[in-house]
Protein backbone atom coordinates (compact mmCIF):
# COMPACT_ATOMS: atom_id res chain seq x y z
CA UNK A 1 0.00 0.00 0.00
CA UNK A 2 1.32 3.42 -0.93
CA UNK A 3 1.56 6.06 1.77
CA UNK A 4 -1.13 8.21 0.11
CA UNK A 5 -3.53 5.26 0.16
CA UNK A 6 -2.66 4.62 3.80
CA UNK A 7 -3.37 8.26 4.65
CA UNK A 8 -6.78 8.00 2.98
CA UNK A 9 -7.54 4.80 4.89
CA UNK A 10 -6.50 6.45 8.14
CA UNK A 11 -8.68 9.50 7.42
CA UNK A 12 -11.67 7.21 6.84
CA UNK A 13 -11.33 5.69 10.31
CA UNK A 14 -9.66 8.30 12.50
CA UNK A 15 -11.21 11.75 12.78
CA UNK A 16 -9.53 13.28 15.83
CA UNK A 17 -6.79 15.67 14.60
CA UNK A 18 -4.57 15.12 17.65
CA UNK A 19 -4.70 11.35 17.17
CA UNK A 20 -4.01 11.79 13.47
CA UNK A 21 -0.93 13.88 14.33
CA UNK A 22 0.10 11.21 16.84
CA UNK A 23 0.02 8.65 14.02
CA UNK A 24 2.15 10.94 11.84
CA UNK A 25 4.65 11.28 14.70
CA UNK A 26 4.87 7.52 15.24
CA UNK A 27 5.32 7.08 11.48
CA UNK A 28 8.31 9.45 11.57
CA UNK A 29 9.85 7.58 14.50
CA UNK A 30 9.31 4.20 12.86
CA UNK A 31 10.95 5.40 9.65
CA UNK A 32 13.94 6.61 11.67
CA UNK A 33 14.24 3.24 13.42
CA UNK A 34 14.08 1.48 10.03
CA UNK A 35 16.87 3.72 8.67
CA UNK A 36 18.97 3.10 11.78
CA UNK A 37 18.79 -0.67 11.27
CA UNK A 38 18.70 -0.80 7.46
CA UNK A 39 15.13 -2.09 7.43
CA UNK A 40 12.24 -1.36 5.05
CA UNK A 41 11.41 2.27 5.79
CA UNK A 42 8.09 2.13 3.92
CA UNK A 43 6.83 -0.91 5.84
CA UNK A 44 7.93 0.49 9.21
CA UNK A 45 6.38 3.83 8.30
CA UNK A 46 3.05 2.24 7.39
CA UNK A 47 2.97 0.36 10.69
CA UNK A 48 3.53 3.61 12.56
CA UNK A 49 1.06 5.59 10.49
CA UNK A 50 -1.74 3.05 10.82
CA UNK A 51 -1.15 1.69 14.32
CA UNK A 52 -4.10 3.54 15.92
CA UNK A 53 -6.49 3.37 12.95
CA UNK A 54 -9.24 1.95 15.16
CA UNK A 55 -8.84 4.32 18.12
CA UNK A 56 -11.97 6.37 17.44
CA UNK A 57 -14.07 3.25 17.84
CA UNK A 58 -12.06 1.41 20.51
CA UNK A 59 -10.74 4.14 22.84
CA UNK A 60 -13.07 2.99 25.61
CA UNK A 61 -12.37 -0.70 25.07
CA UNK A 62 -8.65 -1.41 25.20
CA UNK A 63 -9.34 -5.13 24.91
CA UNK A 64 -10.53 -4.45 21.34
CA UNK A 65 -8.00 -1.74 20.46
CA UNK A 66 -5.49 -2.89 17.85
CA UNK A 67 -7.49 -6.08 17.30
CA UNK A 68 -10.05 -4.10 15.31
CA UNK A 69 -7.24 -2.11 13.69
CA UNK A 70 -5.39 -5.24 12.60
CA UNK A 71 -8.62 -6.56 11.07
CA UNK A 72 -9.08 -3.30 9.12
CA UNK A 73 -5.51 -3.51 7.85
CA UNK A 74 -5.76 -7.19 6.92
CA UNK A 75 -8.96 -6.49 4.97
CA UNK A 76 -7.16 -3.64 3.19
CA UNK A 77 -4.46 -6.08 2.07
CA UNK A 78 -1.53 -4.88 4.16
CA UNK A 79 1.31 -7.36 4.65
CA UNK A 80 0.96 -9.74 7.61
CA UNK A 81 4.05 -8.33 9.37
CA UNK A 82 2.46 -4.86 9.49
CA UNK A 83 -0.91 -6.27 10.58
CA UNK A 84 0.78 -8.22 13.38
CA UNK A 85 2.91 -5.27 14.54
CA UNK A 86 -0.23 -3.15 14.83
CA UNK A 87 -1.98 -5.89 16.76
CA UNK A 88 0.83 -6.45 19.27
CA UNK A 89 1.54 -2.78 19.99
CA UNK A 90 -1.30 -3.09 22.53
CA UNK A 91 0.02 -5.43 25.19
CA UNK A 92 -3.54 -6.13 26.38
CA UNK A 93 -3.59 -9.03 23.92
CA UNK A 94 -0.61 -10.74 25.52
CA UNK A 95 0.99 -11.55 22.17
CA UNK A 96 4.77 -11.73 21.82
CA UNK A 97 6.68 -9.02 20.01
CA UNK A 98 8.83 -11.12 17.72
CA UNK A 99 10.26 -8.74 15.12
CA UNK A 100 12.12 -5.46 15.16
CA UNK A 101 9.01 -3.81 13.71
CA UNK A 102 6.87 -5.15 16.57
CA UNK A 103 9.32 -3.99 19.21
CA UNK A 104 9.93 -0.59 17.63
CA UNK A 105 6.22 0.19 17.31
CA UNK A 106 5.63 -0.78 20.94
CA UNK A 107 8.27 1.73 22.12
CA UNK A 108 7.52 4.44 19.53
CA UNK A 109 3.85 4.76 20.46
CA UNK A 110 4.32 6.29 23.94
CA UNK A 111 7.55 8.18 23.21
CA UNK A 112 5.75 10.40 20.74
CA UNK A 113 3.43 11.56 23.53
CA UNK A 114 6.36 12.26 25.85
CA UNK A 115 8.03 14.39 23.18
CA UNK A 116 4.85 16.34 22.41
CA UNK A 117 4.30 16.99 26.12
CA UNK A 118 7.91 18.19 26.46
CA UNK A 119 7.42 20.60 23.56
CA UNK A 120 4.16 21.95 24.96
CA UNK A 121 5.66 22.93 28.31
CA UNK A 122 8.34 25.01 26.62
CA UNK A 123 7.45 28.70 26.23
CA UNK A 124 7.88 28.36 22.46
CA UNK A 125 5.59 25.30 22.29
CA UNK A 126 7.76 23.96 19.46
CA UNK A 127 9.61 20.70 18.95
CA UNK A 128 12.73 22.64 17.99
CA UNK A 129 12.88 24.03 21.56
CA UNK A 130 13.35 20.52 22.99
CA UNK A 131 16.80 19.01 23.23
CA UNK A 132 17.88 15.57 24.41
CA UNK A 133 18.89 16.69 27.93
CA UNK A 134 15.53 18.38 28.45
CA UNK A 135 13.74 15.26 27.21
CA UNK A 136 15.80 12.94 29.43
CA UNK A 137 14.99 15.09 32.45
CA UNK A 138 11.27 14.96 31.61
CA UNK A 139 11.51 11.18 31.16
CA UNK A 140 12.92 10.87 34.69
CA UNK A 141 10.08 12.96 36.15
CA UNK A 142 7.48 10.30 36.89
CA UNK A 143 4.76 12.92 37.38
CA UNK A 144 5.38 14.44 33.93
CA UNK A 145 3.25 13.08 31.05
CA UNK A 146 2.05 10.12 33.11
CA UNK A 147 0.30 8.62 30.09
CA UNK A 148 3.66 8.14 28.38
CA UNK A 149 4.45 4.77 29.91
CA UNK A 150 8.14 4.78 30.83
CA UNK A 151 8.51 0.99 30.87
CA UNK A 152 7.06 0.78 27.37
CA UNK A 153 9.44 3.49 26.12
CA UNK A 154 12.35 1.71 27.82
CA UNK A 155 11.40 -1.41 25.85
CA UNK A 156 13.43 0.24 23.08
CA UNK A 157 16.21 -1.93 24.52
CA UNK A 158 14.41 -4.91 22.93
CA UNK A 159 15.35 -3.26 19.61
CA UNK A 160 18.99 -2.95 20.57
CA UNK A 161 18.73 0.77 21.33
CA UNK A 162 19.70 2.39 24.58
CA UNK A 163 17.20 4.82 26.04
CA UNK A 164 19.27 7.91 25.26
CA UNK A 165 19.83 6.87 21.65
CA UNK A 166 16.16 6.04 21.19
CA UNK A 167 14.98 9.33 22.66
CA UNK A 168 17.43 11.22 20.45
CA UNK A 169 16.35 9.29 17.35
CA UNK A 170 12.65 9.84 18.11
CA UNK A 171 13.10 13.53 18.92
CA UNK A 172 15.04 14.20 15.72
CA UNK A 173 12.50 12.29 13.65
CA UNK A 174 9.65 14.34 15.05
CA UNK A 175 11.58 17.62 14.75
CA UNK A 176 12.07 16.87 11.04
CA UNK A 177 8.27 16.67 10.73
CA UNK A 178 7.49 19.58 13.08
CA UNK A 179 5.60 21.62 10.52
CA UNK A 180 3.40 18.69 9.53
CA UNK A 181 2.78 17.94 13.22
CA UNK A 182 1.90 21.55 13.98
CA UNK A 183 4.68 21.84 16.54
Amino acid sequence: MAREDALQLLQQHLHNRNLFNHCLAVEAIMRAVARRFGEDEEAFGLAGLLHDIDYDSTANDMARHSQVGSEILAAAGLPPEIVYAVRVHNDAHGLPRTTLMDRALYAADPVSGLIVAAALIRPEKRLQAVDLDFLLNRFREKSFARGARRAQIAACQECGLGLEEFLDLALRAMQAQAEQLGL
